[in-house]
C-alpha cells in the first residue's frame, strides 16, 4: 500500500467516526438530555477505537512491516467483527424496545436508553452501525485482493486463512439455523453436520492466536443468534449469556487447539472429544447453562438419538462433531494432495451409521415391548404470562380451561409454572374480606377442593428463616405444589436450578452492591431449592422439574434415581414472544425421556405443551400461543433402568480423559524437539518450540520471498 493511499485510508476511517460521533451528538438519535446511558457510552468506545485506527494508518509509515502487515489485515477484520456484535445486541434489542419490561425500565430511570417505538430503534441502530460496518468491510475485501507481501503464500489452506472472517460468520450462522432458530421453527438439523466444517478448517490453515479469536468470535455469534430470543427476557440476559460463551470457548480452546496443532494422525478426533467435554463442563455449577449442545440439534433424527440411553445427550453431540471433524479433515487432506485424504470422512461416517444402526434396532425392540398401565393426565395451557397478566383473568382462563378437561375425567390436572401467582402460603392465612390477594387464594382453594381431583399448580412459595446475627429473613421460591381431591396441600418442590443472574445470585449478600445494580435491571431473584421432591399419586410417581431444569441432562436422572415414573415439567416460555424459544426447550426436554425411558408431560403457559413417549416421539401438542388443553393418556413404564440412568455422565468424562491423553501425546511430540507442520498451518512463525519444520516443496510460505524447489520428497528447513 502506497504511502498517499494509508494516508486516504486513514482519512476515511477518521472522517466516518466523526461524522458518526456529531451525529451521535447532534443528529436524529442523539443523545436525549446529553446524558449518555450504558448502551451510548459502548458505542463512544467503538468510535474512539476508530479514530486510533484512523491515527495509526495516518502513522503507517513509522510501523515495522510486522505492524504495517496487522494495519493492512487485521485492523479492519478486528472492528468489522466488534462492530458487528455490537449491532446484533443493538438490533436484538431494537425489536423489543415497547415489552412492558423495558417500558418499566425506562419508567424507572434505567441505565439503558431505549425508546418506545421499535420502528425508531431499529433506525437507530442502523443508523449508528451499518456505516462502520460498510466501512470496515470495504476496507477488509479490499485489502485482501491485492497481492502484498504477507499475502504471498500459495500454499493450499493460504485462501481460507484469508477469507477467515466470513467462514467464522458462516458457521456461527449455520449452527444456529441447525437448531430451531428464525429461519426454520423447526431447526435444519443436517446443517449440524456441515456448520463446524468452516470453522474446523480455519483451524487447520491459521495460527494458534487467530484460532482463539475466531473460535471465541464464534462461540459468541452462533451464541447470540441461538438465544437472540433473551432479549426479550432482561435488560441484560443476552450479554451475560454472549459474555459467557466468549469465556467459555476461550477455555476450551486454548487446550484443544494446542493439542490439535501437535497431533498427527488423531488430530480429527481432538476437536470432537474436547467439544463434548466442554459442553458437560458448562452444564455445571452456578453458571451451568447447557442450552444449544450440539446432539440436541439431531431431536428429530430418532434412530441416532436413541444412544442417548447409553451415553445421553453427549454421546450424539460426539457422533454429529465426528462426522463434522472427519469431513473438515478430509478437505484438508485434499488440498494437501494426501493419499488418505478419504479417511478422516469415513470414520466419521461410519460412526453415524454405526450409531443410527444400533438406534433403528432399538427403536423397533421398544414398538414390541408390552405396554404399561395407563394413567390419565390433564394439561393446561391458559396462554398467558401469569406474572404480566391480570391475575384474575389468568385463573379464570385457567378454570374455563380446567372445567372443560374435567369431562375426561383426568386422574391429574397439571397447570403451568407460576400459573397461580398469589402467594398461598401467604394469603390463605389472612382474612379473604382483608385483601383482593387473600379472596383470590381462597376462591382457587375452594375450587381445587371442588374438583375431585389432584392438581398440580406452579405457585410462589416461601419460608421463614434466621440468619447468623438471629435476624429472621423470608427465602422465595419458585415452586411446584400438588393438592389431593379432599383439597389437601400435600406436597411441594422448589425450583433448583435456577437462571444464573437473572433468577439466582449465590452471592447476594456478600456482593449487596452488585446484587442491587442486578435488580435495577428488573431481575428478581429467588431462593434454590434444597431437597429434590417427587410427587406420590395413588397410581404413579412423578418429578416436576420447573422451566429450564429439564436442559440438564443430570437433574432428570436424580428424580429418576428417585423413584419418579413420569417427567412433568412446568415451564412459562410465553414471555419469549417466539416459538423460536420453545421448541429449543422442548429440543432439549426430549432427550431427558430417551435418556432414562420415561415419559415426559410438558404443561407450559404458552410454549409447547405436548406428551413425549419413551423414544423421543411427540405424540400430541398443543399450538403456540393458543388457549387449549390435552388430555393424556400415559403409559407408565417398568422398572427397568438405561445405562444412563444407572451410570451418570460416565461418557462426557471419558471424552475428557481420552482428550487428556491426546493432550499428553502432544506434549510427548513436543518433548522430541519436532512439531509437524503441514503448509498452511501455522502461519509465518516457526516451531512453538525449537525443532524441525517439515515443508513441502514447491510452496509459497507467508512472508517470504523463497520458493523451495519442487522434489519428490519435502525437505526439512531449520527455524528462522
Amino acid at each position: 500500500m502506497s504511502r498517499g493511499l494509508k494516508k486516504r485510508v486513514g482519512l476515511l476511517y477518521g472522517l466516518f467516526a466523526l461524522l458518526e460521533l456529531l451525529a451521535c451528538l447532534y443528529g436524529p438519535f442523539a443523545i436525549s438530555g446529553g446524558k449518555p446511558a450504558v448502551s451510548d457510552l459502548f458505542y463512544l468506545l467503538i468510535l474512539i477505537a476508530h479514530f486510533m485506527g484512523a491515527g495509526l494508518f495516518l502513522r503507517a509509515d513509522r510501523l515495522g512491516r510486522r505492524q504495517r502487515r496487522f494495519l493492512l489485515l487485521r485492523l479492519p477484520e478486528l472492528l468489522l467483527f466488534v462492530v458487528l456484535v455490537f449491532f446484533l445486541f443493538s438490533y436484538i434489542y431494537a425489536l423489543n424496545a415497547n415489552m412492558d419490561y423495558v417500558q418499566r425500565f425506562i419508567a424507572g430511570g434505567g441505565a439503558v436508553r431505549l425508546a418506545l417505538s421499535t420502528v425508531r430503534e431499529r433506525l437507530h441502530s442502523a443508523f449508528r452501525f451499518l456505516p462502520l460496518i460498510l466501512l470496515n468491510g470495504f476496507f477488509y475485501v479490499s485489502g485482501r485482493l491485492p497481492r502484498y507481501p504477507g499475502l504471498r503464500s500459495r500454499g493450499p489452506l493460504a485462501a481460507i486463512s484469508r477469507w477467515a472472517l466470513p467462514l467464522v460468520l458462516a458457521s456461527s450462522f449455520l449452527g444456529a439455523v441447525c437448531f430451531p432458530s428464525f429461519a426454520c421453527q423447526e431447526g435444519l438439523a443436517p446443517l449440524a453436520y456441515i456448520a463446524p466444517v468452516p470453522l474446523f478448517l480455519l483451524f487447520e490453515a491459521v495460527s494458534y492466536r487467530r484460532g482463539l479469536f475466531y473460535g471465541a468470535g464464534f462461540g459468541v455469534l452462533q451464541g447470540m443468534l441461538v438465544n437472540y430470543w433473551l432479549g426479550t427476557f432482561s435488560l441484560i440476559s443476552l450479554q451475560l449469556v454472549s459474555f459467557f460463551f466468549l469465556f467459555a470457548y476461550t477455555l476450551f480452546l486454548i487446550p484443544s487447539l494446542w493439542a490439535y496443532r501437535r497431533l498427527g494422525a488423531p488430530r480429527f478426533l481432538v476437536l470432537p472429544l474436547a467439544w463434548v467435554f466442554f459442553e458437560y463442563l458448562r452444564s455445571l455449577g452456578f453458571l451451568g447453562y447447557p442450552w444449544g449442545l450440539w446432539g440436541a440439534s439431531q431431536y428429530r433424527f430418532l434412530p441416532l438419538i436413541q444412544i442417548a440411553s447409553l451415553t445421553g445427550v453427549w454421546g450424539v453431540s460426539l457422533v454429529v462433531l465426528l462426522a463434522a471433524s472427519g469431513i473438515a479433515g478430509s478437505l484438508a487432506r485434499r488440498l494437501r494432495g494426501e493419499a488418505t485424504a478419504w479417511l478422516p470422512l469415513a470414520c466419521g461416517l461410519a460412526v453415524v451409521a454405526l450409531a443410527a444402526g444400533w438406534g433403528q434396532a432399538r427403536l423397533a425392540r421398544l414398538a414390541r415391548a408390552p405396554q404399561g398401565e395407563r394413567v390419565r393426565v390433564a394439561l393446561v395451557q391458559q396462554n398467558s404470562d401469569p406474572r404480566k397478566n391480570d391475575y384474575r383473568d389468568t385463573y379464570a382462563a385457567l378454570v374455563e380451561l380446567t372445567d372443560r378437561a374435567m369431562a375426561a375425567k383426568p386422574e391429574l390436572v397439571a397447570w403451568s409454572e407460576t400459573a397461580f401467582v398469589p402467594n398461598i402460603r401467604h394469603w390463605s392465612r389472612m382474612d379473604p374480606r382483608e385483601h383482593e390477594l387473600a379472596a383470590l387464594v381462597r376462591e382457587f382453594l375452594d375450587y381445587q377442593k371442588s374438583l375431585g381431583t389432584w392438581l398440580l399448580t406452579g405457585n410462589d412459595d416461601y419460608e421463614i428463616a434466621f440468619g447468623a446475627d438471629g435476624r429472621e429473613e423470608r427465602l422465595d421460591y419458585n415452586g411446584a405444589l400438588l393438592f389431593s381431591p379432599a383439597g389437601e396441600w400435600v406436597a411441594t418442590y422448589h425450583k433448583i436450578r435456577l437462571v444464573p443472574f437473572t433468577e439466582h445470585f449465590p452471592w447476594r449478600r456478600s456482593l449487596p452492591a452488585l446484587a442491587r445494580v442486578l435488580e435495577s435491571f428488573d431481575v428478581y431473584l429467588w431462593e434454590p431449592g434444597s431437597q429434590r421432591v417427587v410427587f406420590r399419586h395413588p397410581r404413579f410417581s412423578f418429578a416436576t422439574p420447573i422451566c429450564f431444569e429439564d436442559v440438564f441432562p443430570a437433574e432428570i436422572r436424580a428424580f429418576v434415581l428417585l423413584g419418579a415414573e413420569l417427567i412433568l415439567n412446568l415451564s412459562n416460555d410465553y414471555w419469549s414472544l417466539t416459538e423460536v424459544e420453545a421448541r429449543q426447550h422442548f429440543m432439549h426436554a426430549v432427550f431427558r425421556a430417551v435418556e432414562n425411558r420415561r415419559p415426559l408431560l410438558r404443561a407450559a403457559a404458552s410454549g409447547l405443551t405436548c406428551s413425549v413417549d419413551p423414544a423421543g416421539r411427540l405424540l400430541e401438542a398443543l399450538p403456540c400461543y393458543q388457549e387449549g388443553f390435552l388430555v393424556i393418556e400415559v403409559a407408565l413404564p417398568g422398572e427397568e433402568r438405561t445405562l444412563y440412568t444407572r451410570w451418570g455422565d460416565w461418557f462426557p468424562l471419558l471424552t475428557g480423559g481420552l482428550f487428556g491423553l491426546l493432550c499428553l501425546l502432544g506434549l510427548l511430540r513436543q518433548a522430541g524437539g519436532a512439531e509437524t507442520r503441514r503448509p498452511g498451518v501455522g502461519g509465518p512463525r516457526g516451531p512453538g518450540v525449537g525443532g524441525a519444520e517439515t515443508r513441502r516443496p514447491g510452496v509459497y510460505w507467508p512472508e517470504s520471498k523463497t520458493v523451495f524447489p519442487t522434489s519428490k520428497r519435502a525437505r526439512s528447513i531449520p527455524s528462522r
